[in-house]
């Protein structure tokens, strides 16, 4: 096997993110020649390095301790040592740890080398059916439910595909909180993605959530995907509905006809329609 290393250099390699042959060459090469391997989880990575016989010595670098493991990184560079850092799936600090590790290895102008492979965005994405052109990668939202409503506010009128990435056993409250501050977008929810028993659910928000309770239990991490906002006239009622219901409750100190103003000139729709919804929705708060 040639010589892929370099002395002194710290390699973000990408790793499988559930098929243990979705890794490059090169990829194999560069963990079997480093002298260690900086892992977000030593067990996870072990059982790569093991299906693909690679025997270099592993240790830890999470989120409660990467900010030493870049300064040990750091020492072993600057003694000649080649490092890879690697997360528990896809690419490292890509909503995962690492991201201190490079800054601090840039800052001390030791060298940094990618070595790219499997993304769950990505994968996810190319299967959609969304627009790939653009897109915003939001990664994991806060688990509180104000800060991830407010950051979701933001992106009502976001009219590029949004991703995001949730655990399984909180998903379907991340597909609630879609459903209710965005509407009832069309939307993909990929899961266990490459990985035997794949699935990816393609449906509105609310047939997505109505499946998902339907089921058992929910493993696997989940990779989702929303449409963007379209922005057009002929908005789907429900969507509709929502995004008044979210203005209006937001904006309780100024008039009615005001509020009706502005959503018109926000929205594009037709001022009846939404005089009518917004006139609805506070009768039904009365």
């Amino acid at each position: 096997m040639s010589l892929a290393t370099v002395p002194g250099t710290l390699y973000v390699v990408a790793t499988p993110i559930g098929h243990m042959e979705d890794i490059t060459i090169r990829a194999l090469k560069i963990l079997s020649q480093v002298e260690l391997i900086a892992a977000e989880d030593t067990r996870q990575t072990q059982k790569l390095l093991k299906y693909h016989e690679i025997s270099t010595p592993l240790f830890a670098c999470h989120d409660h301790n990467e900010s030493q493991c870049a300064e040990k990184i750091i020492k072993l560079l600057k003694t000649e040592k080649a490092v890879a850092l690697v997360s528990d799936a896809g690419t490292p600090t890509v909503s995962d740890p690492g991201y201190r590790v490079v800054s601090m290895a840039i800052q001390a102008e030791m060298p940094v080398v990618p070595v790219p492979g499997v993304s769950a965005a990505m994968t996810a994405l190319c299967v959609s059916g969304f627009p790939t052109d653009s897109f915003i990668f939001q990664g994991f939202l806060p688990k509180k439910q104000g800060k991830r409503n407010q950051v979701l506010k933001q992106l009502m009128n976001e009219t590029r595909t949004l991703i995001f990435y949730e655990s399984p056993k909180r998903i379907i409250a991340l597909l609630e909180a879609l459903h209710q501050n965005l509407g009832d977008r069309p939307a993909m929810l990929g899961r266990e993605l490459t990985k035997s028993y794949e699935e990816c659910i393609r449906g509105k928000l609310s047939e997505i959530i109505e499946i998902m309770h339907q089921k058992k239990a929910v493993k696997g991490e989940c990779t989702l995907l929303v449409a963007g906002y379209t922005g057009t006239k002929g908005m789907d009622d429900t969507d509709l509905y929502h995004q008044v219901k979210i203005y209006l409750g937001e904006n309780k100190e100024l008039p009615l006809s005001q509020c009706v103003k502005d959503m018109v000139a926000l929205l594009d729709e037709p001022r009846k329609k939404i005089y009518r919804i917004a006139l609805e929705i506070n009768n039904r708060n009365l």
